[in-house]
Order: structure tokens, then C-alpha cells, then sequence
């Protein structure tokens, strides 16, 4: 899947925030999508780089993959299960 030019369903703007914030709300708004929707994320926290991969293979979603953005930041992408 090519990660540049992927659409996604939705857009969670974690930049700034620490661990557990990005994680808690990435939970959160997965829980609101359709099956086989894309969620990504945007964070800038160091701790993400494990923790939403991990997370993002749990409950029947599927991590996509991540990408760091030109911008100093990492854009996480999950399928909602």
C-alpha cells in the first residue's frame, strides 16, 4: 500500500502530546468509525512509534504502517477491523 497517497477516513492530531494522550485518543476515535475505515494519526511523541503499531494490530484492526512526514512528525495508519 502506498503510504504518500493513502486516503484516509479520518484525521487525529496527536503533535504535542505525551504518552498515554496519542494512544487514549486514538482508542477513542476508533471506537466511533465503520469496519474498514482508515484512521490516521499525527504525533510527534517518541513512545508512539511502539505503542500505536502494537496497539493498532489488537481487536481485529490492522496497522497499516507509518511514515515520518517532512515536518517533524509521524503519520501512524490504522484499518479499523
Amino acid at each position: 500500500m502506498d503510504l504518500e497517497n493513502i486516503q484516509s477516513n479520518s484525521i487525529l492530531d496527536t503533535r504535542g502530546l505525551t504518552c498515554p494522550m496519542p494512544l487514549l485518543k486514538t482508542k477513542k476515535v476508533l471506537k466511533g468509525m465503520a469496519s474498514g475505515e482508515i484512521l490516521e494519526i499525527l504525533g510527534t511523541d517518541p513512545g508512539s512509534k511502539k505503542d500505536i503499531p502494537d496497539f493498532g494490530n489488537k481487536g481485529g484492526n490492522q496497522f497499516v504502517g507509518m511514515l515520518d512526514a517532512s515536518e517533524g512528525h509521524t503519520r501512524y495508519f490504522i484499518k479499523k477491523g
